[in-house]
């Protein structure tokens, strides 16, 4: 999943449920047993590993062979998730009553290179912000990203979009580089032959940006799986 200045894809639910599939389908192939996938999914795949390779034994059947051995949250994750399967079921079976299953929001998709902000194109629209920031909420300060990027917006409103699009001004940072608060910083691992200049490129912003949030001096030299 993307994250950067602009868009950080894990608050996309589609995107993110997509990748959590993925994932589980990874580490099944790494377990094949499912309940041992969900503590893996629940404490990471490293720790689960660890257990299984300081057993006595040389062989693991299932979850239930490590849960003495696992994190006391995890222990308590599996056995909880599996009993919310069977209430999801059968609810009336435990007495719960569900609600309905709120049906999809339809929404139509329209691809941009040109940086908007989401209250522009809400005003353009005649819908609200709101709307708009829900159908798009990986879009990190409402603004459309300096690349090609897949708008989605309410369905029959595309045709006005693109009509107006050129009349939508361009969006324009109130200073040269991005206002991000500290809550809203991105953590990125260094990899090998990356610079401070190479991950500033990437995150549109400056190395001295980046030095004053970590603290660095300019003599300080980057290492390898820094974070």
């Amino acid at each position: 999943l993307k994250r950067d200045a602009w868009i950080d894809e894990r608050m996309d639910p589609e995107k993110s449920t997509a990748a959590a599939i993925a994932y589980l389908k990874e580490l099944h192939r790494m377990f094949g047993d499912w309940t041992t996938v969900l503590a893996a999914y629940n404490c990471g795949e490293g720790a689960v590993l660890r257990r299984i390779s300081n057993q006595k034994i040389n062989y693991l059947d299932n979850f239930w062979d490590l849960y003495g051995l696992l994190p006391r949250e995890t222990a308590r994750y599996v056995p909880r998730f599996l009993a919310t399967l069977h209430i999801m079921k059968d609810p009336a079976k435990y007495g719960f009553t569900l609600d309905e299953i709120d049906a999809p929001v339809p929404y139509e998709t329209v691809n941009i290179q040109k940086q908007v902000n989401l209250k522009t194109v809400a005003e353009t629209l005649g819908v609200s912000v709101e709307e708009l920031t829900a159908l798009n909420p990986e879009l990190r300060i409402q603004v459309t990203p300096q690349t090609q990027y897949s708008l989605k917006v309410p369905v029959g409103k595309k045709e006005v979009f693109l009509a107006h699009l050129d009349e939508m001004p361009q969006w324009a940072s109130p200073r040269n580089d991005l206002m991000i608060s500290q809550s809203d910083y991105v953590y990125h691992r260094v990899q090998n032959r990356e610079t401070l200049a190479t991950i500033a490129n990437k995150y549109h912003t400056t190395t001295q940006r980046i030095a004053k949030a970590n603290n660095l001096n300019r003599k300080h030299f980057i290492r390898v799986g820094q974070k």
